[in-house]
């Protein structure tokens, strides 16, 4: 039971905090830049729609307001079966964007692929509907490109209260620490993953992406990295979206985000050979946050059941935790309170893990995003 204990516990530690020692020491020791350059290749910018007829206005304006040349810039919309004026709104738009009117919806990858059919730009750059970005985005995108070594290009989404302030007062420890994974795993080599609001990839290496794919943010830019061209994360290329405030809406965006994690080694079992160039930071980044719940309940088996004082110790440490995550969550007022706060997010971000498998394993990971 003890080697049980102290083998979770070590790789609960290593997941969370161990991994972004790892890539700051590599950092430290062989940083590798990227050469950027004020380039303007050929842009076609990709976005698929599904009934959004109250975001596509603002989207639209934010299209136009791109600073990047008209004559170098492409926009393909694709409507997705959409049911309300979403279909209408592209039409009368044509001047601005080419729409891809689908009569029924088959989910946004079926979307993105068709859109791509259409897209004669060097550069893909691919949107979400709900975000705005900032007008120089498609400029920080396209200048990674001048390095020969980079395939595709991830920005970054700032999330945003109704007071304006930025993601980084506002989320909290465990999104600053994606953040600071992402920024280190960059300067390091590739990232695992980009920023699904807002990310572009070299035209010839879009790989079409497999019907019902949940995460085609993952599953891109790993073909990318197979074919040995590097992922980058870049600061400067920024969209803005609003943080969400409902514990609910978090929950189920997290459940989906992470069944999509298990349904990726189903649909690319590759990821987890060595024919995965990035192999270490995929199981590091990725699968092992998976797996957490699980180390969790192993971690408070074995405390419970191994005699010693240092064991009970931990065991009732871990008791008062669960207690004050189940607190905050039956009242919300109490996460105030900085121990609640932390206790009930970590236990909503592993619960979500938990359901994400379950979800995996009874097949239950049909969404449109």
């Amino acid at each position: 039971m003890k080697q049980i204990f102290w083998l979770n516990l070590t790789l609960i530690a290593y997941t969370y905090f161990g991994y972004v020692i790892l890539l700051w020491l590599q950092v430290r020791l062989r940083r590798r830049p990227i050469l950027q350059s004020s380039i303007v290749p050929t842009v076609s910018i990709i976005l698929a729609a599904r009934n959004e007829e109250a975001n596509l206005p603002a989207k639209l304006e934010n299209l136009r307001l791109m600073n990047y040349p008209a004559d170098r810039l492409q926009i393909i919309i694709a409507s997705d079966g959409s049911t309300d004026q979403t279909a209408s709104i592209l039409r009368e738009h044509a001047g601005l964007v080419l729409p891809v009117i689908l009569e029924q919806s088959n989910g946004k990858a079926c979307a993105l692929n068709e859109a791509v059919k259409y897209a004669a730009g060097e550069i893909l750059i691919f949107l979400d509907a709900r975000q705005m970005v900032d007008p120089n985005a498609v400029s920080e995108l396209t200048s990674c490109f001048a390095d020969s070594s980079v395939g595709a290009v991830s920005g970054e989404l700032l999330l945003e209260t109704s007071s304006n302030r930025s993601s980084s007062e506002a989320l909290g420890m465990y999104w600053k620490l994606e953040k600071t994974v992402r920024k280190l795993e960059s300067a390091s080599g590739s990232v695992i993953g980009v920023t699904g609001a807002i990310y572009a990839i070299r035209r010839d290496l879009y790989t079409e992406i497999p019907r019902g794919t949940i995460l085609d943010d993952v599953y891109i830019p790993m073909q990318v990295a197979r074919v040995g061209k590097r992922i980058i994360f870049l600061p400067t290329a920024i969209a803005r979206d609003h943080l969400f405030v409902e514990k609910k809406k978090e929950f189920s965006r997290k459940i989906r985000t992470l069944t999509g994690n298990y349904q990726l080694v189903r649909l690319l079992p590759w990821l987890l050979s060595t024919r995965n160039p990035l192999l270490f930071r995929y199981i590091s980044h990725k699968f092992l946050r998976l797996l957490v719940p699980f180390f969790l309940v192993l971690v408070l088996v074995s405390s419970a059941i191994t005699s010693g004082t240092f064991y009970q110790i931990v065991f009732w440490l871990q008791i008062v935790f669960y207690a004050m995550a189940a607190i905050g969550t039956i009242c919300p007022s109490t996460r105030k309170l900085r121990p609640v706060a932390v206790a009930s997010t970590f236990v909503m971000l592993n619960a979500a893990a938990a359901i994400a498998f379950y979800n995996f394993a009874m097949g239950r990971n049909k969404v449109w995003v």
